[in-house]
């Protein structure tokens, strides 16, 4: 853990700490993953546990409390993750996983012994949920009692990436703090001062989250997406039982792949209703040759989203992939078939 922050969280930093000590028991922050929610959680639980705080309303960085935090053993605070995320740092939330990630409700179970004892420092306790989205429905239930009768001096930071799939009595319970995407300059900048030769190009491939920006340009794979939106762009020779078979021999997270298609689509979409990429700037001219036939593909779009949804569950990958790939060519020839994985 670190007591500093990405520079394009200043702004949201100050409008949280204004007011600072009417702060709610529980705070839902939300936005896209990739624009670094959880170093914001992560700075403001150290703030609270900080014994002797900065005038600016910054952690000071140097007290027991702050050490503690810092080294991560701190008794007053617990952080909850998917299992198999348990040391996944901000840099890698836009990442994905075969196995769905999960908080299960032994985590929570957990908690409840924590919050109900009494602070090891006599302050406050603060736990971070991370993602919050990841509760499995038992898990969610009993986190959801916990904020119904809140234990005194225990501040719950919640942090989600899609926050309408949380039960919506949790999310009444919070207050929703919403963390902007930044400015294109400042990601761009911060992205040049870690190495990135061509910042613009990857904040495009990642919808302008800086720190999903710098995986994709640091990404074993990208070789790998580079030969898919190939295939894709030359529908006429793409091999769909080939290119399925080499991206499962890849051994790619299924929901990374849906990820590429969709975007490409998206983009494809949108060249040809309003003359707009989002995405795929770099691929202009190939998405040209393809926007004539943009309308036939708003169904296989939403289709694309529910098979995002499902593409974490064990199911048979290259199957899932030719079932994509051959949906999108039948949509793009105006015979939708649905993304089904049957």
């Amino acid at each position: 853990m670190t007591h500093s922050f990405y520079p394009w969280l200043a702004p949201s930093w100050k409008q949280l700490v204004r007011g600072w000590e009417r702060l709610p028991h529980a705070l839902l922050i939300t936005g896209e993953p990739g624009i670094g929610k959880r170093r914001l959680a992560e700075f403001l639980a150290q703030y609270l546990l900080c014994e002797a705080r900065k005038p600016d309303h910054t952690p000071c960085g140097e007290c027991d409390g702050c050490r503690w935090f810092l080294a991560g053993n701190h008794p007053d605070f617990r952080l909850l993750t998917p299992e198999d995320q348990s040391d996944a740092g901000e840099g890698e939330e836009a990442k994905t996983k075969r196995k769905l990630p999960l908080i299960k409700v032994e985590g929570i179970r957990e908690l409840v012994d924590f919050v109900n004892l009494t602070p090891h420092r006599g302050g406050s306790k603060v736990v971070l949920v991370e993602p919050a989205e990841a509760m499995n429905t038992s898990a969610a239930n009993a986190f959801l009692k916990m904020l119904e009768e809140p234990p005194q001096g225990v501040t719950f930071i919640l942090v989600s990436h899609h926050w309408r799939r949380l039960l919506p009595t949790i999310r009444s319970r919070c207050r929703v703090f919403p963390v902007p995407t930044p400015a294109a300059a400042v990601a761009a900048d911060w992205l040049a001062g870690h190495g990135v030769v061509n910042p613009v190009q990857h904040l495009a491939h990642t919808g302008g989250a800086p720190l999903a920006a710098l995986d994709d340009a640091r990404a074993e794979w990208l070789p790998l997406r580079t030969a898919f939106l190939g295939h894709i762009a030359n529908p006429a020779a793409l091999d769909v039982l080939g290119v399925a078979a080499e991206l499962e021999k890849a051994k790619l997270d299924t929901g990374l792949v849906v990820d590429w298609l969709q975007k490409w689509v998206h983009d494809l979409i949108a060249l040809g209703l309003s003359g707009r990429i989002r995405y795929y700037p770099d691929w202009r001219d190939d998405l040209a040759r393809l926007a004539s036939r943009a309308g036939n593909l708003l169904g296989f779009l939403d289709g694309l989203k529910e098979s995002r949804r499902l593409a974490h569950h064990p199911l048979n990958q290259r199957l899932v992939f030719e079932s994509l790939l051959f949906g999108y060519l039948e949509a793009l020839r105006g015979k939708p078939r649905g993304t089904g994985h049957g």
